[in-house]
């Protein structure tokens, strides 16, 4: 079985941001006020890439694997910004559709810039995402 790379971490969540790419920072300080103000929770670098909010204990079925993972989080990427939210959003069409320009997939809500999106929406589904995850905490 494989190790888990993504692991939570005592990196500089600061640092990290400081170094996203130009377009991302302003962005991401952002999405950090954001994610804070709703968790509660301090961030944490989780792996070299990824902002984690809180974390839980999963035992997948299927694979044998288990470990940590963040409860939410984002990461400010060259491509796309990427939040780790839809858990608990499945079948809630309705906030991709008032949302604004974005793309998901696997878990995950891709969005170029925040200017892009109803922050309204998006703040409303990162609360749901962090409740349903809490619930597996």
């Amino acid at each position: 079985m494989s190790e888990i790379k993504t692991t939570e971490n005592d990196a500089s969540v600061s640092d990290f941001i400081n170094s996203a790419p130009e377009n991302r920072r302003a962005d991401a300080l952002v999405l950090l006020d954001m994610f804070k103000r709703i968790t509660g929770e301090e961030p944490k670098m989780w792996g070299p890439s990824i902002i984690g909010f809180g974390k839980y204990h999963y035992k997948s079925e299927h694979s044998r694997q288990e470990g940590d993972w963040m409860l939410t989080g984002f990461s400010p990427r060259k491509a796309a910004l990427s939040l780790y939210i839809m858990h608990g959003l499945e079948g809630s069409s309705g906030f991709l559709a008032r949302l604004g320009k974005h793309k998901t997939g696997m878990g995950c809500l891709y969005i170029n810039k925040l200017a892009d999106v109803d922050m309204g929406v998006l703040e409303e589904m990162i609360k749901i995402s962090y409740e349903h995850m809490k619930q597996k905490a």
